[in-house]
């Protein structure tokens, strides 16, 4: 399932584009595989007749309806999940019917951080935290070569910075505090 273009404005351009890591996949195949091996034994060690025929039916049903829930499914989830970076934000997409995405412009970024597993680190993975400026983090779990994601975010965030920095705050003073009538106004005054 590719990225939609159309979700990109016309002078953005994708630095990066990430699944999940493979380990994902990992259990998924591995279930695949059993519910067809147990499809087999069941055909090799049953018997040639109606009551065996019956039972390689349920059990292949049984076999079919686990091989799509455990295996089919989260392989599906696996591949619809994007994990974007831009030049101006990074997106999040996910979901194989409904569809749920979240934009996160690189000029809101408050911090990001790395976290691994044990696991994590033999894999090569990891999950990455983004915090935004008045929104909830952005998590991006089993990201593949985390370290170096989290260096390019950086990278990233900093260029922004450089393109498009913020205006002087000197300019925008604060004006000034009007004085306040009744017993607060004389116990500030006095």
């Amino acid at each position: 399932m590719a990225f939609p273009d159309d979700v990109l404005t016309a002078e953005e351009e994708v630095v990066l584009h990430l699944h999940p890591h493979a380990k994902a996949a990992v259990r998924p195949t591995v279930v695949l595989l059993f519910s067809l091996a147990v499809t087999i034994v069941a055909w090799v060690m049953l018997p040639d007749n109606d009551g065996g025929h019956i039972g390689v039916g349920v059990i292949g049903v049984a076999a079919l309806l686990f091989a799509l829930i455990r295996g089919v499914w989260p392989l599906l989830v696996w591949r619809c999940t994007h994990y974007v970076f831009t030049d101006e934000r990074v997106l999040l997409q996910q979901g194989v019917l409904a569809r749920e995405r979240r934009d996160v412009p690189l000029n809101r970024i408050n911090d990001h951080a790395m976290s691994q597993s044990v696991l994590d680190r033999v894999f090569g993975c990891g999950t990455l935290t983004i915090d935004s400026i008045g929104d909830q983090a952005a998590v991006l779990v089993s990201l593949p070569r985390v370290q170096e994601q989290q260096t390019l975010l950086y990278e990233l965030i900093e260029t922004d910075r450089e393109l498009h920095p913020e205006e002087d705050e000197d300019a925008e003073e604060e004006p000034p505090v009007p004085p306040q009538r009744g017993l607060k106004g004389l116990l500030r005054r006095g």
